[in-house]
């Protein structure tokens, strides 16, 4: 950091949120004075020019009305502004604009004013070219020696100089090998075109030689070139300097030597005129923008460069003389005479904060006013600090940190869920299959009474429901808080009306203990209203293609759900119950419960989990294959590449054959692993599903309190989603085991033993499959979860005898299993009331 700033001079900010880069500025005498006295000329992308001649009053003061000499809106982008004789006839200056598909030559003149208001200038459309190519970038001079006259020379995007002589077209020529296009700079000594290619290398092009080669329109050999007529052109001289460059300038104090100096990404260089480095200098800071000048020592060279870190710094070739700090990062630097001030420097930020500063080391001017001196009573100073220390001793024991205030008077959350669909879906994928895939809008509502700061709202949906935006902030001041609102989507969102199915592979009963209810009035949406007889059945059909029946006993208070596919089952079954518990809770029954008295159907579940952890295991096994075939494919290059640069060449022996097959195995490993990634995801959804499912069957099944049901959903569904790094079934097994070692454990003994602190993927799914077997049995013979470890040790007196020590090596698991194959297979009938849980797949979050 530099102990100075740059003294402020005069400085404006232009317009509102416009960008300029290095080529939106020029200092020149543009309306043509004489008096030597420079205007500034700055263009934005946004198509403004704007024309400033500063006159302060005093230094530091900003933009005056009268500074603004011209502003005008050209419509289309600025990329470059230049000044120079580009008129023919005349040998006064004009303004050049290169636009992205046009270059427009203009006259700035100044009519004398009569009145208050001043002077009065106007602009004047001189000529135009209209380019058949994108535009880059511009240079100028005498090309080819003119006398009286500036030729103007264009790079396109494509690497393409097309050159102007003045009102007419002159030629256009590529350049060799051009890929991207870089700076670009005239050099009038040599008469050459100095350029940075994309090879990262300093090139140099003869004007004559532009002049005299293959016409840009003609890339094909035609007869004359071959009969002689015709030239290849050729580059003059190239210098590699292993890095992109930002700009390029040509410095020529006197007529026997220049010098052309690029500023690269970390380095500049100082090169001679037949490239050649003469000196460069690696710099400390990520550069921005450059400009050598003059130096008052003999053969040296001044160069300002300004960097990412608000810091202009001053060389003298390589010897740094002064550091000033700027209020911006500047993109384009530029010295000239304001204002009969000699040496001022202008900067430009690429969001328009422009400057004309000085270098100076002048004094601030601020005083420090004295201080009243007064006698200082120490007892009465006493009396006041033990009065303050006892208010705020008060006011901490009563309030605490946090305002007293309730969290609901301070903010309320609230969800509303549109009745209806949204008339044009709003989903990514319209349709899936054959079905089309619905959208509905939920409209939240947040009503604060204290003013917040930087309200987010986070929106979280289940797979495989999306969200069209789920994160939402709102600007305020206050202290924070976290407010958590849950809402239930409406069941056609993912489901409509299908047909029964008699037969299927996986059936769930719920014994309840009222009269059956007519699923009519349960699910009004889903009912076929034409075939009354079908009071007691209905069918569910999925997004995608899965179907769902719901059975209610006409005899028993029993209902029975069936699918062909295990992990469908949950959403009806949830539904059901809470759908059961309103209907009553609206007819007043308050002591209605269900239960669930059959086996548990841990052999569908564990063939869900062992489906995930195979393609776990596959995505791993095709990553490293395609780590092997990425790092054989760089080797084949880096071989080929070592042919391809001998000076000798030798046969290839067949190393571009291997190469093209290796970049098929590539790609085709590259496609297996995407589509096992989505298998993946379809599967962990579908393993959610069934867990959800479990969790719903035990709490039913062993009449768990909700804080109970919530620690099984924290074990079993500890993460949003599933990757390589944390997988389901590493974290599952240590959230078990840790249940298991603390409440549900068996002994103290248990109690003392420890996790391991990394979770690692397991070699298979046996022992996470046996930990919940040892839960289920556990819970069946009176174990109760809870997070007190405390409350763990009262747990070995009421659990009945045979619980099972957790099984610590593979023997202890293989004794175990003889004692868990007969669990499941009776149970007696329960009863158990069921709390609301937690079905939404929608929630909002506040914070």
């Amino acid at each position: 950091m530099s102990l100075f700033k740059a003294r402020d001079w005069w400085s404006t900010v232009l317009g509102e949120k416009e960008e300029f880069d290095q080529g939106c500025l020029c200092l020149a005498d543009v309306d043509n004075t004489g008096n030597g006295q420079d205007k500034i000329i700055v263009g934005s992308f946004m198509g403004y020019l704007r024309i400033f001649n500063p006159h302060p009053v005093k230094t530091g003061d900003g933009t005056q009305a009268e500074d603004l000499l011209l502003e005008v809106h050209l419509r289309d982008p600025i990329l470059q502004v230049e000044v120079g004789k580009f008129v023919s006839g005349t040998e006064m200056l004009h303004l050049a604009v290169l636009h992205s598909r046009k270059l427009c030559v203009y006259s700035i003149s100044g009519t004398l004013g009569n009145v208050e208001h001043g002077n009065q200038y106007q602009i004047k459309l001189m000529y135009e070219h209209n380019l058949q190519r994108t535009a880059c970038n511009m240079t100028y001079g005498s090309f080819g020696g003119v006398k009286g006259r500036d030729l103007i020379c264009i790079q396109s995007m494509d690497g393409m100089l097309m050159v102007f002589e003045q009102e007419s077209y002159a030629f256009g020529r590529f350049l060799p090998g051009s890929l991207l296009p870089g700076p670009l700079a005239y050099s009038s000594r040599t008469d050459s075109f100095i350029t940075v290619s994309s090879c990262r290398q300093v090139e140099s092009y003869k004007y004559q030689v532009l002049a005299f080669a293959t016409d840009a329109d003609k890339r094909q050999e035609t007869e004359q070139q071959k009969l002689g007529s015709g030239k290849r052109l050729v580059v003059d001289w190239t210098l590699n300097i292993g890095e992109q460059a930002l700009d390029i300038c040509i410095v020529s104090f006197n007529q026997s030597a220049s010098s052309v100096f690029v500023l690269g990404e970390r380095n500049f260089f100082c090169l001679k005129d037949n490239g050649q480095i003469r000196f460069m200098k690696k710099l400390d800071c990520s550069p921005s923008c450059f400009l050598p000048y003059c130096s008052v020592s003999e053969g040296t060279t001044n160069t300002l460069i300004g960097n990412h870190n608000n810091m202009l710094h001053i060389y003298q070739d390589v010897t740094l003389k002064w550091a000033t700090q700027l209020p911006h990062i500047p993109v384009a630097v530029r010295v000239g005479c304001l204002h009969d001030l000699k040496g001022v420097i202008v900067t430009l930020s690429d969001d328009g904060h422009l400057q004309c500063s000085y270098l100076g080391t002048d004094p601030s001017l601020f005083q420090a006013p004295k201080v009243e001196s007064r006698e200082l009573h120490y007892d009465e100073l006493d009396i006041e600090l033990k009065e303050l220390q006892k208010i705020i001793k008060d006011v901490n024991k009563s309030q605490g940190i946090w305002p007293t205030t309730e969290r609901e008077d301070d903010l309320k959350v609230s969800a509303m869920v549109s009745p209806n669909f949204d008339s044009v879906s709003q989903a990514t994928d319209v349709e899936v299959g054959t079905d089309l895939v619905p959208s509905v809008t939920v409209k939240v509502t947040l009503q604060n009474r204290l003013a917040l700061q930087k309200a987010k709202l986070s929106v979280y949906v289940q797979p495989p429901l999306v969200l069209t935006c789920d994160q939402f902030t709102f600007e305020f001041m206050g202290i924070p808080r976290v407010i958590q609102c849950k809402f239930r989507l409406p069941l056609k969102l993912i489901c409509l009306p299908g047909q029964p199915s008699k037969t299927a592979s996986h059936k769930l009963t719920i014994d309840t203990n009222k009269s059956p209810v007519s699923l009519l009035s349960l699910f009004p949406g889903f009912a076929n209203q034409s075939e009354d007889d079908q009071v007691n059945v209905m069918g569910f059909h999925f997004l995608g293609g899965s179907r769902v029946t719901l059975l209610a006993s006409k005899t028993s208070q029993r209902y029975r759900i069936q699918s062909e596919q295990f992990e469908d089952l949950w959403l009806i079954t949830n539904e059901l119950i809470i759908r059961l518990q309103e209907y009553f809770e609206k007819q007043g029954i308050k002591d209605f419960a269900c239960s669930f008295s059959g086996s548990m159907p841990l052999q569908e579940y564990f063939e869900l989990i062992d489906h995930h952890f195979e393609l776990r295991i596959n995505g791993e096994k095709l990553e490293e294959l395609l780590s092997e075939r990425a790092l054989q494919f760089r080797a084949i290059q880096r071989r080929l590449l070592t042919r391809f640069k001998d000076k000798t060449p030798a046969p290839l022996q067949h190393l571009d054959t291997l190469l093209d097959g290796t970049y098929k195995q590539v790609i085709a490993l590259a496609d297996a692993v995407e589509e096992n990634q989505d298998n993946l995801f379809q599967s962990f959804t579908k393993l959610r599903s069934a867990t959800h499912l479990v969790i719903l069957l035990i709490g039913l099944w062993q009449k768990l309190s909700p804080d109970q049901v919530a620690i099984l959903e924290a074990a079993f569904l500890p993460l949003q989603q599933d990757t390589q790094e944390l997988g389901w079934e590493e974290t599952v097994d240590a959230a078990i085991s840790h249940l298991l070692k603390t409440c549900l454990s068996k002994s103290s003994k248990e109690q003392a033993l420890n996790l391991s602190s990394q979770l690692n993927i397991p070699k298979d799914t046996s022992r996470l499959k046996k930990h919940i077997t040892l839960l289920c049995d556990r819970l069946a013979k009176g174990g109760r979860l809870c997070l007190s470890t405390d409350a763990a040790a009262p747990q070995t007196i009421v659990m009945p005898g045979g619980c099972t020590a957790i099984p610590e090596s593979d023997l202890e698991e293989r004794s175990m299993e003889q004692d868990s194959t007969e669990l499941f297979t009776n149970h007696k009938h329960l009863i158990v009331e069921t709390p609301m849980p937690e079905v939404s797949p929608l929630q909002g979050v506040s914070e």
